[in-house]
């Protein structure tokens, strides 16, 4: 199972997340989040989740205010995208604590770190919350003592 993009959109259609794992030029990025994004955004809460894209598969949740948009491949399993998407908001749930779209503005850079350490190259890496959950907390702990493994008087 391949990702090409991950999505994140607000209820009003700003970006809040865009991870790319597939090559497109800056301009057909910009095409793919506008036409996917409307598909998403207009259609009915009633309606299923799954979306057919160009040569692509749309699989797209919606999580309080954000939707968790992601592509892959046609043949690729839905239910198994949906889990993933769903894995990645309980991590970012047990981060953040009840995550909103304000701790996605306000640090991105984190969203980024979980995405990053749940997929490679738009291949699932990780399924234990608990690994992943143990990483983002050596990171910040690296971030707040940062030198010589945060021992006090090295320089």
């Amino acid at each position: 199972m391949t990702f090409h993009f991950v999505l994140l959109l607000s209820r009003q259609g700003k970006t809040r997340l865009t991870k790319w794992y597939s090559t497109f030029t800056p301009k057909e990025k910009q095409r793919m989040i506008r036409e996917v994004g409307s598909m998403v955004l207009n259609r009915s809460p009633k309606l299923c989740n799954f979306l057919e894209y160009k040569d692509y598969k749309i699989i797209a949740r919606r999580y309080a205010s954000l939707y968790f948009i992601m592509c892959v491949d046609k043949n690729d399993n839905e239910l198994l995208t949906l889990e993933i998407t769903h894995h990645y908001v309980k991590i970012l749930d047990r981060y953040f604590g009840n995550v909103c779209e304000l701790d996605l503005i306000f640090n991105f850079h984190k969203a980024y770190y979980i995405l990053d350490e749940l997929m490679i190259a738009g291949e699932l890496q990780e399924t234990s919350e608990k690994t992943v959950l143990r990483l983002i907390a050596t990171q910040d702990a690296l971030q707040e003592n940062p030198g010589d493994g945060g021992k006090p008087g090295t320089i």
